[in-house]
């Protein structure tokens, strides 16, 4: 099989498989094997592309012409490898954990939730292989509109609510900022291709690069920088297995993942690092870095806590990209992959939390650790990634961040690191300890107790929504079993980073 076809596979098996879920609707085990099957097939098309990549190539495919000399082009290159390779993994486990759950949760239109997940990974594809710039536009507005029916899944009047604010802040950021930019780059240097080095240089003066540099960052509104960060939150009223997509799979990827392409191949490192108007980048990072975690430790609802989380999180990779430095991108590059392994493994607990015990809030969770050891056992290991604390991923790339603040002599950054990690400590630390060193509070009375099937808006979790009575130990195995391999995987990649190490490198320039 030629590059071209395999890579333009990799984007129109998710597609096939949207439709034949579509068509096997009504018959549920069959449309779940469908779902499995085109992951598999996927992450077996992408993996495909590894080899070549690692030894240099970069495998192209062409779909068609937009305007003369503008295509619809796709080039893999190391970092768009690594996103696409997090993307079709994770959509495996992801869709093994939605069963458990989706059934579990006895959630209304399931077959529609599986359909635009599929096309929404195909979308995270097409923006992880776009050779140019105008091509990760096309699709990243795409990835926006076919998870809106997932944002807006439940269909309740929050949910309405939640998927204004995530389509307005989304599509409003991307058309009015984004796209500015685009058509303005397109202007000054005659191409959008993706090239090393970036293909600014000697085409801009600094007051003009400052601005463009703002058009994209703010316009890349799913990299949740501040103030664009609200839809993140917002959209925390869909089910967990799409609160995976959004914070781990594909959506906030494939915002900083943007971020980290405008600025290694549209800018160039180099020239950036020449000019001052780029300096805020590191200030606003930063800010968002801190603040989001001041939010998330005053949280008690546990999906906002984690929402918030994401948001902070996120701008490690624009900060460590604001550093201008080859051991920054590949702390950026590295922190995209151990983020998303820890993020997703945080959320699908909180799912497991929600399914087996019906609790939302932190202040519930006392003790629960003995009665779910598996799903505390992996929530602890993703809260120690996150903070950063080894044998977890997490402490990779966060050294590598604050090695490289530390040599470039960007003491702000390394303060917000050190201030970061610890306000990371103090927002998950207490929840692992709460589940494990904490009894658990005296079982009520069943008899007078709230009716199952029960609601609350707070942040947009449903509580005592299911047929599982509190204290019956662990959720579906499907669940447990996608949150187990999942918090594997942090530890996984901490002692065989082999990999993500290749890729980074290459992104960055580092010889091994």
């Amino acid at each position: 099989m030629s590059d071209e076809t395999t890579i333009l596979l990799c984007i129109a098996t998710p597609l096939a498989g949207a439709v034949l879920i579509a068509i096997t609707g009504s018959r549920p085990n069959l449309r779940e094997a469908v779902t499995l099957v085109t992951a598999g097939v996927v992450f077996g098309l992408v993996a495909s592309l590894f080899p070549q990549v690692l030894d240099g190539g970069r495998p192209a495919a062409i779909m068609g012409e937009m305007l003369p000399g503008l295509a619809i082009a796709f080039e893999v290159e190391p970092l768009g490898m690594m996103f696409a390779g997090i993307a079709s993994f994770l959509w495996i486990v992801t869709s093994v954990y939605s069963i458990g759950y989706m059934r579990g949760h006895h959630e209304h239109n399931q077959t529609r939730f599986y359909i635009y997940f599929a096309v929404a990974i195909a979308s995270a594809v097409g923006v992880a292989f776009a050779a140019n710039m105008m091509t990760l536009f096309v699709f990243y507005e795409v990835l926006t509109l076919s998870t809106f029916p997932l944002v807006t899944h439940h269909g309740t009047d929050e949910a309405k609510r939640a998927g204004r604010v995530y389509l307005g802040i989304l599509l409003g950021t991307s058309i009015g900022l984004q796209f500015i930019a685009v058509i303005w780059t397109w202007t000054l240097a005659g191409t959008l291709d993706f090239t090393e080095g970036g293909i600014l240089r000697d085409k801009a003066s600094p007051a003009v690069v400052g601005v463009l540099l703002a058009l994209y960052v703010f316009g890349i509104g799913k990299a949740a920088v501040m103030p664009f960060h609200r839809w993140l939150p917002a959209a925390m009223v869909a089910p967990t297995p799409v609160s995976a997509l959004l914070h781990a799979v594909a959506v906030v990827k494939a915002g900083v993942f943007t971020v980290l392409k405008v600025i290694v191949y549209i800018f160039g490192f180099d020239f950036l690092a020449q000019v001052a108007s780029g300096n805020w980048l590191l200030y606003v990072s930063g800010f968002t870095i801190v603040a989001a975690s001041v939010v998330a430790l005053r949280s008690d609802n546990l999906k906002r806590r984690l929402a918030y989380s994401t948001v902070s999180q996120l701008s490690y990779v624009i900060m460590a990209a604001a550093i201008l430095a080859p051991l920054s991108a590949m702390g950026a590059a590295l922190h995209i992959a151990t983020h998303a392994f820890g993020k997703i493994t945080l959320f699908f607990c909180a799912g497991s939390i929600l399914v087996a015990s019906h609790k939302t809030l932190v202040s519930e969770l006392d003790g629960i650790g003995r009665r779910m050891p598996w799903t505390m056992a992996a929530f602890a290991i993703g809260a120690f990634s996150m903070i950063g604390i080894p044998p977890t991923v997490g402490f990779v790339s966060k050294w590598y961040i604050l090695r490289a603040a530390m040599e470039a002599e960007q003491t702000f950054a390394a303060a917000v690191i050190v201030l970061s990690t610890l306000l990371n400590a103090g927002y998950f630390l207490p929840i692992v300890y709460a589940a494990f060193f904490r009894a658990a509070p005296a079982e009520p009375a069943t008899a007078g107790g709230p009716a199952l099937g029960a609601e609350v808006g707070n942040g947009g979790l449903p509580r005592n929504h299911g047929h599982r009575r509190e204290g019956h130990g662990e959720a579906p195995l499907t669940v447990v079993l996608a949150l187990t391999v999942s918090a594997a995987g942090i530890l996984f990649l901490f002692f065989f980073p082999d990999l993500p190490f290749a890729l980074a490198r290459q992104l960055a320039g580092v010889a091994g």
